[in-house]
Parts: structure tokens; sequence; C-alpha cells
């Protein structure tokens, strides 16, 4: 009897050791009589892997694209100001006839447009200052009586431009007159001295008048304005007609004149120029007296917006 009470003792034993959690007690207080066992539910959820990567950080890689950010977000700006500036010349007739609220406007934008200067030294930037340059507007009062006056409805003002020979120092400026039957032009030569990285003083050696160039055939508008009264034309164009063989061969004769060149010897001659923007298709200067000066590189896309 008391073999059989043992067994059962041993299989409750061993039945209590295989499924519970804590395992009997011996005899002595506060000890097990094994360890404890894994229960087979957390035993088999496998644990995760942890990977770790080392990165290498670029302080100077990432200050570099940092600025090569910051360089294409003030490019566009640029272009922006640019162009809002240039369609701001519109109807104005290079300054001529501005109102006092564009002209407030055209001079706050070049005030923007001169913060984001991309050459800060332009006489060192020879390639850029090359070439010929056409006046788009300028401030310059010396200029509006030439303007005022050849507004008329038989000549006016073609192109101002300015031509930059930076291998030999030299600034050409012009001016071309056209109208029904010629076209001329008046010009200056002058030579610059570098004074500084923005600063140039100019001085005017001689003035050039240029020979009228004579349209092969006589084009005669069809009416013209003359102090506010529009004047028909059309019966004056028999009568031109008769003349059309000699006017041609006095075409090809006055052209192959030489142009007339004066020289000019006065202090008078002498003015300075401050370039405060350039790049590849536009150009601002400021002269003595406060005057400024916007010029559009020739061939452009500006020209024609």
């Amino acid at each position: 009897m008391a073999s059989s009470l043992y067994q059962l003792n041993c299989s409750i034993f061993s039945l209590n050791s295989t499924s519970s959690i804590l395992p009997p007690r011996s005899s002595i207080i506060g000890s097990w009589t094994k360890p404890i066992a894994k229960s087979r539910l957390v035993a088999n959820i496998p644990r995760p892997v942890f990977s770790v990567r080392a990165v290498t950080y670029d302080a100077d890689n990432e200050a570099g694209s940092g600025v090569a950010v910051a360089e294409e977000v003030e490019k566009t700006e640029a272009e922006k100001v640019k162009k809002a500036l240039v369609d701001s010349f519109y109807g104005t007739n290079r300054g001529l006839k501005v109102t006092s609220e564009t002209r407030a406007e055209i001079v706050e934008l070049i005030t923007q447009l001169e913060a984001f200067n991309p050459t800060p030294a332009p006489t060192d930037s020879l390639t850029l200052l090359n070439g010929k340059w056409i006046l788009a507007y300028t401030s310059f009062s010396g200029l509006f009586p030439l303007l005022s006056k050849a507004t008329g409805p038989l000549i006016s003002v073609a192109e101002i431009s300015q031509t930059i020979d930076s291998e030999n120092f030299a600034v050409q400026n012009s001016v071309q007159f056209a109208g029904p039957w010629s076209t001329t032009s008046f010009s200056t030569n002058a030579k610059y001295e570098v004074r500084s990285p923005k600063r140039v003083q100019i001085k005017i050696e001689e003035g050039i008048i240029g020979t009228p160039q004579l349209t092969d055939s006589l084009v005669i508008p069809e009416e013209v304005e003359i102090l506010g009264q529009k004047l028909d034309l059309t019966p004056f164009k028999g009568i031109l007609n008769s003349v059309q063989e000699t006017a041609s061969s006095v075409a090809r004769t006055i052209s192959s004149q030489p142009p007339l060149k004066i020289p000019i010897s006065s202090t008078n001659a002498d003015s300075w120029l401050l370039t405060t923007y350039l790049d590849e298709e536009i150009r601002i200067s400021r002269g003595d007296g406060g005057s400024v000066f916007v010029f559009i590189k020739e061939g452009s896309s500006l020209l024609i917006s």
C-alpha cells in the first residue's frame, strides 16, 4: 500500500514538473529542487536580429550641397528680377517717355538686380565685357534732347549702342538714325583706363559722322503725323517713282565715301563709368552725376522680349 502511494506521488510530481511554471519546493523552505523550466511558447519565438551599419558623415560635401542649392535659388531669383526689369522698359523709349511711377519701379528693380551681381570685378571679366551692348534704358538727361528731336515722322533713333574692345582698352558709343530714304550714324571713339575692379575712366578722342547709307528704292509711308495732324503722302508716290533710277545712282556714290572724323581734345570729354551688374546678357553701369545705363548684349533673347 505504501509502495503504491509512493509511485502515485512520483507520477503526480512528474506531471507537475513539466506542466507547472514553478517546480515544487523541497523540504527546505525557500529553496527549489530544480531550475525554472522555459515555457514552450516563449522558447519557440525567434529573437529579432538587429544590424548596425556605420555611416560616414562628410561635412564638406554637405556644406557644398547646401551652397549649390543656395546659388541655384539665387540665380532663379535674379532671372525673375532681370525679366521684370526688361519688361518695365516697354514703351519708355529708352527712358525718354517714362512716368514717375514707372521710373520708381525701374529704380527699385535695378537696385534688386545689382544685389545679385555675379561678377564682383567686371574689369577683370574681359569675355563678358567684350562686344556690342544695346542701350535699353538710361536716366542720363543729356541723351533726352537727342531722343526727343529724333522722334519725328521722317527720322528716328534706330539704335544706341556701346562697343567695348577690352584688349585695346577702347570704347565706341554709337547712335544710328533711320529715315525713309537713308540711315546714318554718329559715334565717338574713346580710350579707357581701369581705376578699380568696377570703375573705368573714359576719355573721348574723336567723333565720327557716318556716311549716309541711302536706300536703292525710296520707301514712302502712306501717311505721316505732323503736330497731331495726319498728312496723306499717297499723291507723292507717283512723283518719287520718276526719280527712282537717279536716287539709286546717288546712293551708291555717297555711300562709298569715308566717314568724317573730328578730333576731340576738350577736358569735358573725360568721364567715368561704374559697372554694378554684369552677366552674359545684361550690364548696368552708373556714370558721374548719378545717371544709370542699362545695356543688353547684342544677340540676347532679352532684346526680342
